[in-house]
């Protein structure tokens, strides 16, 4: 890790030169003011799992994710006939996955012609497929021979539904991290040895000519520890440093897209689009697991799904918003494996949340009083110091108001301009109220904060 630049002035009665930005960052700082003061509610995709005996039939399911969030496009494990069905006119896109088993035979294109035939002729268009899986996460099966016939299946799939009439269904596989033989630090990420020619490079080729996305499942919950929770979800810490980049990670999701955008861009396909198959936190896990709970999980999913409909991209692939598919839509009661295969939900099957996700209409931020977070009073200067220079240097969220001259920027106190960064970091993520925490140094009031001038987002 590298740790934070020290402020030039820790009594924070002004800002350190460091905080003046440059022409770029200002454009950037612009566009993150900009992105505080939301205008339109955030769209996201969800996996949509049925291993369930009490789940809703899948009627219900698109009623409810068509009419009361802001789901706008669903991905399924099968070519479930019924939820195809269920779907139809909805104007949804849907992502359908190929079975594993079925990959070898359609590497063949009669194969191929048949299962389009069968499973998507019938449904599309009224049902909008928007693209076909082949698979999911095959490299991590080691089986040989689903491995080897895996790009020619996708491109015998691509051939059949052009043959078809179908030409703008995409065809993609999902990924997990464990494709990469390096990660850390992510500027060193590199695909498997043999894997990388024999697999990944026709495969890139595939994606570039058919300008489909390179499909990667993110998985933070897999990747932390008890020391880097706070890099996991989205929270304050001090970051994770990259010395052949110079570039400080603030959290773990950017972290893993880059190792994976080098691994590609190792093999000459950085132009290629990276689309996020599956992401999320689990509510429960195992007794004394630390940082799963249903908190955790908002904090994970909220922040995420701000982070990837901003526009920001990452560090090293930035100006981006990610097609992304959060996991799941609901906890699904006969997954096998551990406490926490059944509890990635957002929600339980009677439809309620299982936490606040932001995904509901009218629910989340906008919903009921306005909040505003603040510097706890009896905060050590020091601690308030820190949450500025988080706020303003590390997330990047506007400081120049508490800069001199600027309209926050009396009074010229560690306390005011604190509040006033936290502030604006709280609005920029979620709004939800654990984004107010700080390690505990901050409070949430309902009463505006804002006095003459100086105006605290909301």
């Amino acid at each position: 890790m590298k740790p934070s630049a020290s402020p030039s002035n820790m009594a924070g009665i002004s800002l350190p030169i460091s905080y003046r930005p440059s022409i770029p960052t200002l454009i950037l700082l612009l566009h993150l003011v900009f992105l505080s003061f939301p205008t339109a509610v955030l769209s996201i995709g969800i996996n949509y799992g049925t291993l369930g005996n009490n789940l809703p039939p899948p009627a219900q399911v698109a009623s409810f994710i068509k009419s009361r969030t802001t789901i706008d496009r669903v991905k399924i494990f099968d070519c479930n006939p019924d939820i195809l069905r269920a779907f139809a006119g909805s104007g949804i896109p849907l992502v359908i996955t190929v079975p594993n088993g079925d990959i070898p035979s359609l590497s063949r294109l009669p194969s191929a012609t048949a299962w389009v035939a069968a499973n998507v002729s019938p449904f599309y268009p009224a049902t909008n497929i928007s693209l076909i899986a082949v698979g999911n996460e095959i490299l991590a099966t080691g089986d040989r021979n689903l491995i080897v016939h895996l790009v020619p299946a996708m491109r015998s799939l691509f051939s059949a539904l052009t043959a078809a009439g179908f030409p703008y269904i995409r065809v993609s596989t999902p990924h997990s991290l464990g494709i990469l033989a390096a990660s850390q630090p992510p500027s060193a990420g590199r695909f498997r040895f043999v894997y990388d020619r024999a697999i990944f490079s026709p495969m890139l080729d595939f994606h570039r000519r058919t300008k489909t996305p390179f499909l990667f499942n993110p998985y933070p919950y897999f990747g932390y520890t008890d020391e880097t929770l706070n890099y996991a979800l989205f929270k304050p810490n001090q970051g994770v440093y990259d010395p052949a980049t110079q570039i400080t990670y603030t959290n773990m999701f950017d972290a893993q897209m880059d190792a994976v955008f080098s691994a590609m861009n190792r093999l000459g396909y950085g132009d290629v689009e990276i689309a996020i198959g599956e992401t999320g936190w689990p509510t429960a896990a195992e007794p004394g697991q630390a940082g799963v709970d249903p908190a955790a999980a908002a904090s994970y999913v909220t922040n995420l799904i701000q982070h990837v409909s901003s526009g920001k991209g990452t560090p090293l692939i930035p100006n981006r918003k990610f097609e992304t598919y959060i996991f799941a839509l609901f906890n699904e009661n006969l997954k096998p494996g551990p406490i926490a295969e059944r509890n990635w939900g957002l929600f339980q099957p009677d439809f309620t949340p299982v936490y606040d996700s932001g995904v509901l209409l009218g629910g989340g931020k906008g919903r009921g009083a306005a909040k505003w977070c603040l510097a706890k009073p009896g905060t050590s200067m020091a601690a308030l110091q820190a949450n500025v220079n988080y706020a303003c240097t590390v997330v990047g969220v506007d400081c120049r108001p508490i800069q001199e001259g600027g309209a926050c920027f009396q009074p010229n106190t560690v306390q005011s301009h604190a509040s006033y960064a936290m502030n604006a970091y709280y609005q920029f993520t979620s709004g939800k109220d654990f984004d107010c925490n700080f390690n505990q140094t901050g409070i949430i009031t309902t009463s505006d904060p804002s006095h003459g001038n100086c105006k605290f987002a909301v």
